[in-house]
């Protein structure tokens, strides 16, 4: 087996791009910037807050004083 490539060999393992700005448009398909990760990114303490205020509101409701008009 021969350590040296030839020039053939070389070419067909890198990509060929036949647009110009492509390399330079590849980080719009990075999974980073779609869709699902940008909503889930939107509001990021959303989920802890929720929980808590729900377990806060329970303790309230179960344990605070019971104030009668």
């Amino acid at each position: 087996m021969s350590l040296h490539k030839t020039h053939q060999e070389t070419q067909q393992r890198v990509p060929t791009y036949h647009d110009p700005w492509a390399r330079r448009e590849a980080w719009r398909k990075n999974p980073i910037f779609s869709n699902r990760a940008m909503v889930r990114n939107m509001f990021p303490g959303l989920g802890i807050a929720t929980v808590a205020f729900t377990i806060y509101c329970g303790y309230d409701w179960a344990f605070g004083k019971k104030e009668h008009h």
